[in-house]
């Protein structure tokens, strides 16, 4: 099975790798034209193209045997690049089928054909210009999260309590691109919301958890401040770095982790944590199935889940969970990615109740490569639950 996996993860990262390749391959054709790249830069255009391309591999690559000034740089190049690219990619292609059209159906003025040379000054004008304003906005965005509320009764007794106020985000991918300055933002505007307790369903480290300790992250994470504490899941990122030092990290700075565990909180209601899907690939051991991890449950009381990928969401529904937490999509962080994952996921950002089940996929409150957001602002959720 593991040798299937690898497999499996080779072919999916070669078809990426050669996807990626002649993207910039497409890019480097089209800039020759569209911004009029004549021979004596020719070379220049190529060579830039080629070394933003590659950046972010070769960063995170050299961030591994010798992290320093210079891997950091090439990884925030590597990650607007990876932004710019889809931006071009899409303008490019845009054209190419507008022109394509054009000679089928011949509705383009004369006028765009008899001045090339001003016909595509002007698109470079409009290029550039939108590139910018989708990268400088959207990199503007993700220093300024939201905060969503959400109110939500639940018809169970608590004993204890008559309501419980929770603060969730989801998504923050601690790394090098992502460090110390965002994440006390964070902790100050989750702490002046004063919840009784902190959920976070997963991703809280972006890779290699190397980056985050070396930038003194960990005391930051212990000034999270709530009643009952701090809970988390793992996510696929957590996997993708080395999963088991991620979890020693979190755990020692604060974060208790459910690791396909159910825990009674104040004798009041459940927290429920299920490992990453990621588990049953990278992970030593599979992922418990669900009803498992709820064998000695009592589903009289309010029952949370934490689950980071919002897969198979009649899971929860057939084993009463009354609200469940993930995160994971971003809503596709990127336009118009949220498109794709509106299509992969049941819901892939937002609110949905099924029968007697509350849902929220949060959108995230960081993001993986390109530190930027151009679909939805990062997001904090406030959720106020009233039981009966």
């Amino acid at each position: 099975m593991r040798m299937k996996n690898s497999i499996t993860f080779f072919l999916f990262f070669l078809i990426a790798i050669l996807l990626y390749a002649l993207i910039n391959y497409y890019i480097i054709r089209k800039g020759f034209v569209i911004f009029q790249i004549n021979t004596p830069i020719k070379w220049v255009w190529i060579s830039g193209v080629i070394i933003m391309s590659l950046s972010f591999l070769l960063g995170r690559w050299l961030e591994k045997v010798h992290p320093g000034i210079i891997s950091t740089t090439l990884i925030w190049v590597g990650a607007f690049w990876l932004a710019i690219m889809v931006y071009l990619l899409l303008q490019f292609a845009i054209i190419d089928l507008i022109r394509l059209s054009d000679k089928l159906f011949h509705f383009l003025p004369p006028v765009v054909y008899q001045n090339t040379q001003k016909t595509n000054k002007i698109l470079t004008i409009i290029v550039i210009s939108l590139t910018f304003i989708f990268i400088g906005g959207g990199y503007i965005n993700t220093w300024f999260p939201k905060i969503k509320q959400l109110n939500i009764t639940i018809n169970k007794n608590a004993n204890n309590l008559k309501s419980l106020h929770i603060v969730s985000f989801s998504d923050v991918h601690l790394g090098t691109l992502i460090g110390k300055k965002k994440l006390s933002q964070l902790v100050k505007k989750v702490n002046t919301l004063q919840p009784d307790i902190i959920l976070i369903p997963g991703d809280i480290i972006d890779e290699d958890v190397g980056p985050v300790i070396r930038d003194g992250a960990g005391p930051v994470l212990k000034q999270f401040k709530a009643k009952y504490g701090v809970y988390a899941v793992t996510g696929n990122h957590e996997y993708m770095g080395g999963v088991e030092k991620a979890k020693e990290f979190l755990s020692y700075n604060g974060i208790t982790l459910l690791n396909d565990t159910a825990v009674l909180v104040d004798d009041s209601f459940y927290l429920v944590g299920r490992e990453d899907r990621s588990a049953n690939r990278f992970g030593s051991n599979k992922r418990k199935p669900l009803n498992h991890i709820l064998e000695n449950v009592n589903k009289n009381l309010p029952v949370i889940l934490l689950d980071h990928q919002p897969f198979k969401l009649k899971q929860a529904v057939k084993n009463n969970i009354d609200l469940q937490l993930s995160g994971h999509t971003h809503h596709g962080q990127l336009w118009p990615f949220n498109f794709i994952t509106e299509l992969i996921y049941e819901i892939d950002w937002g609110y949905l109740k099924k029968e007697n089940t509350h849902f929220y996929v949060s959108g995230g409150v960081g993001g993986w490569g390109p530190p930027i957001r151009t679909v939805n602002r990062p997001e904090i959720l406030n959720i106020f639950i009233h039981f009966n």
